[in-house]
């Protein structure tokens, strides 16, 4: 069934176990995350959590509703958790859901799939599935999830702040919370500690990631120009920028310049399709659909998205994998035109 965040969040916190399935999909990546993070603190420090390759499923698709249905090892609460999810997962999750008994429940993370996606519509139809989509938020949603944050470290925003805030951090959940977290430190609050954040305290520790900064990267990697590239990486790097939210917004680009091809290959025309672009990335959004093409437009954004994932994880080479993906897309760019 179709649900938004505030549903997901009761089902997790009730513990419903009609719901075998939560599949969160969309760019906003972070969000999902937060969401499954959720339901893993929910099942206990104690619980197992097993984590499922989309590859595996798609090679052995009935493993999944066997993970599903199978305990602990040692009785406890158990819990399965797949990211990156696509349509190669089809299979599994129609046996899944198609199980008489599964008792663990499953996370899917699907930032590629769009609501028309044949996964999206399973799980919409189906009772036993809870599906969400995640945008990243803009504007006032943008300012309000900052104060949101910030107010679990103890903090209130004052003044523009949290539009500040929102900005500097492209609207990256997980990057303002890493931000907020900093403030807390630095204003020595917490609960028992409110403190306001002020404009002092931003120019003092604050994030300053310009859009414009990052869209020279950006543009540089979708118009084929590894060596313009190379510059404003190692530039964004000496400023002490994250990789992290270059990636996701290489990843909006990307999924754009997406929607507009199949659009193209439906038989409309670039002047068309490019009508309603910001006027600052029309000239190179349609030169890149001129090279871009539909299944190398899905490799780039699986490879991006595939690197933001590495990162996230433990003991990982961090910004080395952003700008080797980077890198790659622009020279996979450079060889199409």
């Amino acid at each position: 069934m179709k649900a938004n965040t505030n549903q997901i969040r009761a089902a997790i916190d009730a513990a419903d176990p009609s719901i075998r399935l939560f599949l969160l999909h969309g760019p906003d990546e972070a969000g999902a995350q937060d969401l499954a993070t959720r339901l893993a603190r929910k099942m206990g420090p104690d619980a197992e959590r097993v984590d499922l390759e989309p590859a595996l499923l798609k090679s052995n698709p009935g493993r999944l509703a066997d993970e599903a249905a199978s305990l602990s090892l040692f009785g406890g609460a158990r819990h399965i958790r797949i990211s990156g999810a696509g349509e190669e997962c089809l299979e599994a999750f129609t046996l899944l859901l198609a199980t008489e008994r599964a008792g663990n429940p499953v996370v899917a993370i699907a930032p590629s799939l769009k609501s028309s996606a044949k996964l999206v519509k399973l799980a919409t139809v189906a009772r036993a599935a809870m599906v969400c989509a995640f945008y990243m938020p803009e504007g006032a949603d943008a300012d309000k999830l900052v104060s949101t944050i910030a107010r679990e470290f103890g903090m209130s925003t004052t003044g523009d702040t949290a539009t500040r805030l929102a900005l500097a951090t492209g609207g990256d959940r997980a990057i303002m919370t890493r931000e907020l977290e900093k403030l807390a430190l630095f204003l020595d609050a917490d609960a028992e500690r409110p403190r306001e954040i002020d404009d002092a305290a931003l120019d003092a520790i604050g994030a300053d990631i310009g859009d414009a900064e990052m869209s020279r990267a950006i543009d540089a990697a979708i118009d084929g120009k590894p060596d313009v590239l190379g510059a404003e990486l190692a530039r964004l790097n000496e400023a002490g920028v994250s990789p992290i939210p270059v990636l996701r917004q290489l990843a909006r680009r990307l999924m754009t310049l997406a929607e507009l091809r199949a659009q193209l290959d439906g038989g409309a025309g670039v002047a068309h399709v490019t009508d309603g672009i910001f006027f600052r990335e029309k000239a190179i959004t349609a030169r890149a659909l001129r090279h871009w093409q539909s299944p190398m437009l899905t490799i780039a954004i699986d490879r991006v998205r595939e690197a933001e994932r590495a990162m996230m994880g433990a003991a990982t080479a961090g910004s080395v994998l952003a700008e080797a993906a980077m890198l790659a897309i622009a020279r996979q760019a450079a060889r199409q035109r």
